[in-house]
């Protein structure tokens, strides 16, 4: 699992006018710092750092030490972002603190694999259809996979990858299973193309028949 450092600082003005010049003239993306035994702390990072960050996918799902200026350090996981609606612009960043012994509940993006090699596709003319995009999964944060991985290889067309056919590392459980049998839902399957690869083939036998029909007439 990847580790990042992102530098902070304590934020003393709370409120949205507060926050809206806090974008426009420091260039800052507030944030809140929440969890664990201690009060949530309002903070500030840098727009720049932050986005660049967040151009690798590994950095939603790892821990983060957040070096908060005049207030020590925090081990911490993005729980949730938010972005201007029209700007490319982030509005609010949620840390949530995390610690060795406690298990925390994330989202983790799944990772589609051997798709053009998938026997349902390759052999039978299928495609791919994705029910989800990722997996929310409990374990402690040394455990945290930055993705899972989602093998099509041998998948043919009709069946359907569900979410116990998919290889977890270990300690890691997901939380749609923890509620039972009823809650095994669909990851992925193999679907048939509108229209069909049949009834293709049957509409090119159709136009040879008539051509026939056509000569014999003649």
């Amino acid at each position: 699992m990847s580790e990042y450092t992102l530098n902070a600082k304590v934020r003393q003005d709370a409120g949205k006018g507060a926050s809206r010049r806090l974008r426009r003239l420091a260039n800052e993306v507030p944030a809140i710092v929440y969890g664990g035994k201690k009060d949530p702390l309002n903070i500030s990072v840098l727009q720049k750092e932050l986005v660049k960050d967040l151009e690798d996918e590994a950095f939603y799902t790892s821990l983060i030490t957040l070096e908060i200026e005049g207030a020590g350090t925090e081990q911490v996981v993005l729980k949730d972002l938010q972005r201007h609606p029209s700007k490319a612009q982030l509005t609010h960043a949620d840390f949530m603190r995390v610690d060795a012994t406690t298990k925390i509940t994330m989202r983790v993006p799944l990772h589609f694999i051997n798709e053009e090699k998938c026997h349902g596709v390759k052999m039978q003319g299928g495609i791919v259809a994705h029910a989800m995009t990722e997996l929310e999964v409990t374990c402690l944060p040394k455990d945290l996979p930055e993705f899972i991985e989602v093998d099509m290889l041998n998948i043919e067309v009709g069946q359907t990858v569900h979410i116990s056919d998919l290889s977890l590392p270990e300690g890691v459980e997901s939380v749609a299973l923890s509620h039972g049998e009823d809650h095994d839902l669909p990851v992925a399957n193999v679907i048939t193309p509108r229209g069909g690869v049949q009834d293709d083939a049957d509409g090119e036998g159709d136009d040879d028949a008539e051509a026939t029909e056509e000569k014999s007439e003649d």
